[in-house]
């Protein structure tokens, strides 16, 4: 059971923050949308510390379980920016990411949200069956 405490609080505390920032500003907590705005500098102090908040969260991380959380990344440099500026890219094109499509679009039942939660899982099976060669 202790094994998925660690997911359950996260969940809880990216639901919670979502709900938040939903009801102080009356938007989605999508991360491509909120790192949009504080570029163009609507309510910097709010998505600023949004942003602030995904940034230091390693660092609360490791000041409460006494590690840094583990992460592996086996891709190049190279293909890491590509994979990020095509993220970006569908981001802007499917109005909005995986988190306010996914943590908030589909609480609210939007059907956009639907489709593109859909689309996201399917490409991402697409991708690793190809890129696994299993298909």
């Amino acid at each position: 059971m202790t094994t998925y405490l660690p997911s359950f609080a996260g969940g809880l505390m990216i639901g919670l923050s979502a709900i938040l920032y939903l009801i102080l500003t009356g938007r989605i907590a999508g991360i491509s949308g909120i790192v949009g705005r504080l570029a163009e500098g609507a309510l910097p102090w709010l998505n600023g510390a949004f942003v602030l908040g995904l940034v230091l969260g390693p660092l609360v991380y490791l000041a409460v379980t006494g590690a840094w959380p583990e992460v592996t990344i086996t891709a190049s440099l190279p293909l890491a920016v590509l994979a990020g500026l095509l993220v970006g890219i569908g981001s802007r094109m499917g109005s909005g990411c995986t988190s306010g499509h996914g943590v908030l679009g589909l609480a609210r039942l939007s059907p956009r949200s639907m489709v593109a939660v859909v689309t996201f899982l399917a490409a991402g099976i697409v991708t690793v069956t190809i890129l696994r060669g299993s298909l």
